[in-house]
């Protein structure tokens, strides 16, 4: 078991390399009328400065609440390796056909058939201001820390390792 750890610089390494192979993730935005509105998304690009990149149909829902608050969350969860990460940003969609071309591949196709120079396809690219991620180490860690609980009444704290990146 340990505890959180102290804000450092490989947080953020940390954190992309983990949204680089989770790769689907839960995009959070704010809808009219004040609600929380989420969708799944396929991240597409990784910077190293921390900004993401994904494909984004510029007429959709997202893009209009994005007009009204640039505020994002993004949500991966891989549960087979017990790797999550929550992300925190701030949001733009612009229309970058080059762009675009450098992150096309056939499965996009599906969502914008006329390829990258498609004139509903933009680009979203969330620049992230905070994230944190959990890496779960199995099922014998988390049997260790419930009888350790159940013999000493002292609950658990984190299991596995839990860190922040926070925006410098």
């Amino acid at each position: 078991m340990s505890q959180p750890v102290s804000p450092a610089a490989g947080e953020l390494s940390q954190v992309l390399d983990l949204v680089e192979t989770i790769r689907i993730a839960f995009l959070i935005t704010m809808s009219h009328e004040g609600e929380f509105h989420a969708r799944p998304v396929q991240t597409l690009g990784v910077e190293p400065d921390g900004t993401l990149t994904f494909f984004t149909d510029v007429s959709s829902e997202k893009a209009e609440e994005l007009l009204q608050d640039v505020r994002v969350g993004l949500v991966y969860a891989d549960t087979s390796g017990d790797r999550y990460v929550a992300i925190r940003g701030v949001g733009r969609i612009a229309r970058d056909p080059q762009r675009a071309r450098q992150l096309w591949s056939l499965d996009q196709l599906a969502y914008y058939p006329l390829g990258p120079e498609d004139d509903r396809l933009g680009l979203l690219t969330v620049r992230i201001e905070h994230a944190e991620y959990w890496l779960a180490p199995g099922r014998v860690s988390y049997l260790f820390a419930a009888l350790k609980a159940a013999v000493s009444g002292v609950p658990a704290g984190v299991i596995g390792e839990n860190a922040e990146f926070p925006n410098t």
